[in-house]
């Protein structure tokens, strides 16, 4: 049984030798609890089309609507033909090196069950590399984790690099925060999409007349944000069959009118796509071209929600839309653009609007509007899910966080993320006026959170996937080279507004952080200080307790062993229900667990006495509602030894049901340094007492629900 000094989940069992008690593993449970061969999903022609053409709208609306603002951000004097067919030939070499080929075909592969994203990355790294510091995003696995479903192991190879993370607390402390950045990176896109796009498009109304100032279109653009973040609380299912037609019409009309712009401005503009154009512009722009990628660079807007929204589709529509739809359409959309200014270079800060022809402007306009929303929703939604995801593995304060439909699990809404994110937007639009500032802090943001995907899938190549060394380098050296000759072009864009995402980021790395060291700092305080086998025993038969009848649930953090909150609740109330059950809610770093393998139960070697462990994935919802007392009650049964404690456990469950959780405060000793102190008493015991509690996020009914406070001093 190992210890006694450290009580493990057992089951009981009966085996040759007639051992009543065994550690839990896969052998000692029920054939149902035994996960079965996963079957892969296909998906016919029709089916691939089909969801092809809904990535248009959900996946593919801020990269659609980077024509706004790419050129206008292009700031150049005296522009010549050469100098347009140089941007051109940047720009579609930016679009085909970077979304084509590093995203549709290499970081597509590198997805976590059909997940995409930051968090898919780091999950995916998680099930493959022991993480041991107490910074990184907490790791309860356990042995049995191997034999889930959405857990098969890749590459079982342990080459150095794998050996030198796990034996490095400084590189996963790294690894751990680059994720974090990427993820409040991402989150800040949530606000700066929304501005960048909604602004750039309600600007081109001032290309009609000059009295419409700067300050009429800022108040349309708070107007119209104020609208969009108001109605997340209807959910995109609401409005999301709108999204797709809106921007194939936007697709489609873009291109049509690049088209027309070719034939009619300067048909020989497809020439920039020689790669010889670009380098003869940074010949003769020196400096000032160089600086000029920031604004190219812009174009790639979006690129990440490729993978970021994996989950949503499959790889194959995501690489057939963009390859034969989404990619012809900007590449004709910025052509006709770069022909147009050829022959009206003084149009440059105007580019798109000034390019639409006179009789098709208002449609545009309205087209490019309705486009403008679609890309500010899809980003809104990309924050709450990821979030969402932040929440499940631990590293975010409590939120709210509702389901607004009831047959797509991953369309959730936050109404406090909701809130914030909004006050930033509005504040962005408010405070910088122009979508040129605002695409410069839009692309400080989009080409950090690259650089920090070329460096996961790398990693995930070296230690999981055991490519090629070689086939190694040609991915990471010339992503890292481009993505860093386009980062070092935006150092100069920091004080003209690229310090926005930076600030955005350090805000969400702030409350991250302090929620993960706090939370690490409170699971090692309850594993240190956990229940042994005789000190249970002396509880619970040399002690005179009062047994009331019914169940009583202990929610606790530990995966083994009997938490410290038992021996407070007890020290305090002498009493101790007929059963009970120690439940921890676990979420392990994959997408989801199957209902059949979300409940492990166990007897703790006590009568009366039980374990359970409830596992979700961090896209389950975690809800103890409804009938899951009996379901675990169910599973007790099933391991009973006798009829009279199948009944037991059934007499228990109608005489009622409570449940107990911990609220514990943390106080850091005076001999931590400042930094600690300052940390776990201020930033985390304030994001403690304003996060949403445990048991609204779990659903418990109120009536049946007792709060026990702890004080930690760490």
């Amino acid at each position: 049984m190992g210890s006694q000094h450290e009580i493990e989940m057992e089951v009981s069992a009966e085996n040759k030798n007639g051992d009543a008690h065994k550690i839990i593993s896969v052998e000692y449970l029920p054939r149902k609890y035994l996960p079965y061969t996963p079957q892969s999903k296909e998906y016919d022609a029709k089916k691939t089309l089909l969801l092809a053409y809904q990535t248009l709208g959900i996946v593919y609306g801020d990269l659609g609507t980077s024509p706004l603002y790419v050129l206008p951000s292009s700031l150049l004097e005296n522009p010549t033909r050469e100098d347009f067919l140089g941007i051109f030939s940047i720009i579609f070499w930016t679009l085909t090196v970077i979304p084509l080929i590093k995203y549709v075909f290499i970081v597509l592969r590198a997805d976590d069950n059909g997940e995409g994203g930051t968090f898919a990355l780091y999950s995916y790294l998680c099930r493959h590399i022991k993480f041991r510091n107490n910074l990184t995003i907490k790791d309860t696995r356990l042995p049995s984790d191997s034999n889930l479903i959405y857990y098969q192991q890749g590459s079982t190879i342990k080459n150095k690099s794998k050996v030198f993370i796990e034996k490095s607390n400084t590189a996963q402390f790294l690894l751990t925060f680059f994720v974090l950045l990427g993820t409040c990176m991402v989150i800040g896109d949530g606000a700066l999409t929304p501005a960048t796009s909604v602004l750039s498009a309600l600007s081109g109304i001032q290309t009609l007349s000059p009295k419409i100032t700067t300050n009429y279109v800022v108040l349309m653009a708070v107007f119209l944000l104020v609208i969009l973040f108001y109605f997340q609380r209807f959910g995109t299912s609401k409005v999301s069959c709108s999204f797709s037609p809106i921007m194939f019409l936007w697709f489609a009309t873009n291109a049509a009118i690049g088209l027309y712009n070719i034939v009619t401005y300067h048909p020989s503009i497809l020439k920039g796509i020689s790669p010889s154009y670009m380098l003869k512009f940074f010949q003769k722009q020196g400096r000032t071209g160089w600086e000029l990628l920031g604004a190219a660079f812009l174009c790639t807007s979006g690129a990440e929600a490729m993978f970021a929204d994996l989950g949503h589709f499959n790889k194959r529509s995501i690489q057939l839309a963009f390859s034969t739809f989404v990619y012809p359409s900007l590449v004709l959309c910025y052509s006709g653009e770069a022909a147009y200014l050829i022959q009206n270079p003084e149009k440059l800060s105007t580019a798109y609007y000034s390019s639409i022809p006179t009789p098709v402007y208002w449609p545009m306009f309205v087209i490019a509007t309705l486009s403008a929303v679609v890309a500010s929703q899809s980003m809104i939604t990309a924050t709450f899910s990821i979030v969402k995801q932040s929440l499940a593995l631990g590293c975010f304060p409590r939120v709210n966080m509702l389901h607004t439909s009831s047959t797509h699990e991953g369309q959730v809404y936050s109404p406090e993320v909701n809130f914030i994110v909004g006050i930033l937007c509005i504040a962005l639009v408010v405070g910088f006026k122009q979508g040129v500032q605002l695409g410069n802090a839009y692309g400080v943001a989009i080409i950090c959170v690259m650089l920090i995907t070329t460096c996961l899938v790398t990693l995930v190549m070296l230690v999981i996937w055991d490519t090629n060394f070689l086939l190694i380098l040609c991915f990471f050296i010339p992503f890292l080279f481009v993505e860093s000759c386009f980062l070092s072009a935006m150092v100069n864009k920091i004080p003209l507004g690229g310090w926005v995402p930076f600030a955005i980021a350090s805000f969400f790395m702030i409350i991250m952080l302090s929620w993960t060291s706090g939370r690490s700092k409170k699971t090692k305080y309850d594993s240190e200080r956990k229940l042994g086998f005789e000190e249970l025993h002396r509880i619970l038969y040399e002690s005179d307790l009062h047994h009331p009848s019914g169940i009583c649930l202990f929610c606790a953090d530990l995966v083994n062993g009997i938490p410290p909150i038992i021996r407070h609740y007890i020290h305090n109330t002498n009493s101790l229900r007929e059963i009970t059950i120690i439940v921890t809610i676990r979420t392990l770093p994959i997408k989801t667990v199957l209902p059949e393998e979300r409940f492990e139960v166990g007897k703790v070697g006590f009568d009366g006495v039980y374990k359970c462990l409830i596992q979700f994935g961090y896209k389950d919802e975690q809800s103890l509602a409804g009938n899951a007392v009996g379901l675990i009650v169910e599973k007790l049964k099933e391991i009973s030894e006798s009829t009279e404690e199948a009944k037991k456990l059934d007499s228990a469950l109608e005489k009622g049901v409570v449940f107990v959780t911990g609220r514990t405060i943390l106080k850091s000793k005076e001999s931590n340094g400042w930094l600690i102190r300052w940390t776990i008493n201020y930033l985390y015991r304030f994001l403690q007492k304003n996060s949403v509690s445990a048991v609204t996020s779990l659903r418990i009914p109120p009536d049946n629900f007792l709060q026990v406070g702890m004080l930690y001093e760490i």
